[in-house]
């Protein structure tokens, strides 16, 4: 129930730190009133109890931003999360199209989507610089980590029930501060605009690998375009979830394919001509530490995917439930990346290595079979953040009229207009930079570690500053009082031990973010640098073939080597020089990083 600020002349209101009467109603009880002074008992008719968080009506930490003033909501002082989304379903039961309409497992097919991608296949290439052991540990490391700040991401939403996406959230967190939802909103596109061009180049990789380059590159990425602005054009994320089951679907049965292909085969693609398999426990002596927070931060990408989770959230028709979602997806994470990346790992070794995994598949059938499996993820995960851009510039185009929730020519036009323009700039832009992959290595620097540390490290301590505001609900004639969850100034000792450890465990998600953002930035730039400095990078709009192809780390370069791998269309190779019954002749391999 909540409580009116009772200032003035009302004389069923005690003063300020007082205690209530003893025969204590809801408007008899100040909400300014301090937990200390019931939790003392200085009121027989008050008695408290602790409720998990479906239970708990939340504070907000900032009013309603004037954009968001139209949404259907509570007071501007607290939050109950069940009226501000009960009132937004509400005025959208009429509308030919709702948008508060997934329920806690379709938000999980969408969670699964997201997760269950491609980007598991490059785990074995992690475990191959960091060592398997250090490599499983930092898989369930970041899983938790990200599982808490997702959690995180969540109460904030349930405190604001009007945020739509990570922009508006950002806003809040910062204080209210309007640059704060612009600075988000360009980090917020460019990262989703990014995605969907690697999404365009590994579709073009998959039709090069399968057709041994039956057409120029460049075709082939338009051609992914196109499939997923078509893809893209359902509206709500509700529909788009059946298609994210699928995608999971197949994308499991892919990487499982993969790891028991490679278990079942002799030997990976390549052998023998880089040795016997290596299998590293720990990282190899000499591993640089460029090497090494690379491959870290390929595991940390893989896994944080927070910017997309306030989107989720506010269309589900019951919030609370999210946990259920979370929960599930990261369990099944766990189990799949560290089993398929590891097995794949232990079959394919450091020295025959590739990312993804599916090039170090020595039998063509095998790779090709499971890498078609892929498919509807190299689809969908690229649909999946173009449908979640489209629907930020659209909502705030559109916000409050008829064509949010109504089957309009305009409507429809600008929805398939914004995704047009996502998808033409995701294609131009993944074909002109000619370091794409290092340059998104370099943008998940910049942007992930803002998405999955820094914003979530704030969050906690916003949220467990704010003051807490009494709530009250009847049971057997008392006044019961429920958990309280912020903490006000002092928020630091409020519950001894458990609150130390809570801050300065958010105070070190932050200062992970910044390493992020800063090591992670180096790296990524010292990477290109490098690539440059090898003549590894092609032109723009090439069209040589980016297919899969063994790759074995060997130590002779020779200048007909360079010349050759130029010819293939490879931007980085690996050269030996190798006799075959008194004749030499050259094997060129594709090296990935």
């Amino acid at each position: 129930m909540a409580f009116n600020d009772n200032k003035g002349g009302d004389s069923r209101s005690p003063t300020l730190g007082a205690p209530p009467p003893p025969t204590a109603t809801f408007d008899s009880v100040n909400k300014d009133m301090t937990f200390s002074d019931l939790e003392k008992g200085r009121n027989p008719n008050v008695k408290k109890v602790r409720t998990g968080y479906s239970d708990i009506k939340f504070n907000r930490i900032e009013p309603i931003p004037p954009h968001l003033a139209g949404q259907a909501l509570g007071s501007d002082s607290e939050s109950d999360i069940s009226i501000g989304v009960g009132q937004q379903i509400a005025l959208e039961a009429e509308n030919a199209i709702q948008y508060r309409t997934c329920s806690w497992q379709k938000t999980a097919a969408l969670l699964f989507s997201e997760y269950i991608c491609l980007a598991i296949m490059s785990f074995p290439y992690s475990y191959s610089v960091l060592g398997l052991v250090p490599g499983l540990i930092m898989t369930v490391v970041v899983a938790a980590i990200v599982l808490y700040t997702s959690l995180v991401v969540w109460e904030f939403c349930l405190r604001h029930p009007e945020v739509r996406d990570v922009c508006d959230l950002g806003q809040m967190i910062f204080f209210n501060n309007r640059w704060a939802w612009w600075f988000t909103a360009v980090m917020f596109l460019l990262n989703n605009t990014f995605i969907q061009g690697f999404h365009c180049l590994t579709g073009a990789k998959y039709l090069n690998t399968v057709s041994n380059g039956g057409a120029c590159t460049i075709v082939f990425s338009a051609v992914m375009a196109i499939i997923s602005f078509v893809c893209s054009l359902p509206r709500t994320f509700s529909t788009l979830a059946k298609l994210g089951t699928a995608s999971a679907l197949f994308t499991f049965i892919s990487v499982l394919l993969a790891a028991i292909f490679a278990g079942v085969e002799d030997h990976p693609a390549g052998y023998p001509y880089a040795g016997e398999v290596q299998i590293l426990a720990i990282p190899l002596k000499g591993t640089t530490f460029v090497s090494g927070l690379n491959a870290f931060l390929n595991i940390s990408y893989t896994f944080i995917g927070q910017i997309t989770l306030p989107s989720f959230i506010a269309e589900m028709k019951e919030p609370r439930d999210f946990p259920k979602a979370l929960w599930a997806v990261t369990i099944a994470e766990i189990f799949v990346f560290s089993i398929c990346g590891g097995v794949t790992y232990a079959y394919t070794g450091t020295n025959y290595n590739t990312a993804p995994a599916f090039g170090s598949l020595g039998n063509r059938t095998f790779e090709i079979v499971s890498f078609s499996f892929m498919i509807p993820t190299l689809i969908f995960l690229g649909v999946l953040y173009a449908s979640v851009s489209a629907r930020f510039v659209f909502f705030n185009i559109f916000s409050g009229t008829k064509h949010m929730g109504s089957h309009t020519v305009v409507g429809w036009a600008s929805w398939a207009g914004i995704l047009a323009v996502t998808w033409v700039l995701a294609f131009i832009i993944a074909e002109v930079i000619p370091f794409f992959a290092d340059l998104l290595s370099l943008m998940s620097s910049l942007f992930d570690s803002f998405f999955g540390f820094i914003f979530w490290g704030v969050a906690y301590l916003r949220m467990r500053v704010s003051k807490n505001i009494l709530t009250l609900s009847k049971l057997d004639g008392l006044l019961t009082l429920l958990q309280k969850v912020d903490y006000g100034s002092g928020f630091m000792t409020a519950r001894g031990a458990r609150s130390i450890i809570g801050v300065a465990f958010n105070i070190f998600l932050i200062c992970v973010g910044l390493f992020t953002l800063t090591a992670g930035t180096y790296a990524s730039v010292e990477s290109i640098i490098q690539g440059y400095a090898a003549a590894n990078f092609g032109g723009a709009f090439t069209c040589a073939s980016n297919g899969l192809a063994p790759a074995v780390t060997l130590a002779t370069a020779t200048p007909e080597g360079l010349a050759l791998a130029g010819r293939l269309g490879y931007p980085t190779v690996a050269k030996r020089w190798l006799a075959d019954a008194g004749n030499a002749y050259l094997q060129t391999f594709k090296l990935t990083r």
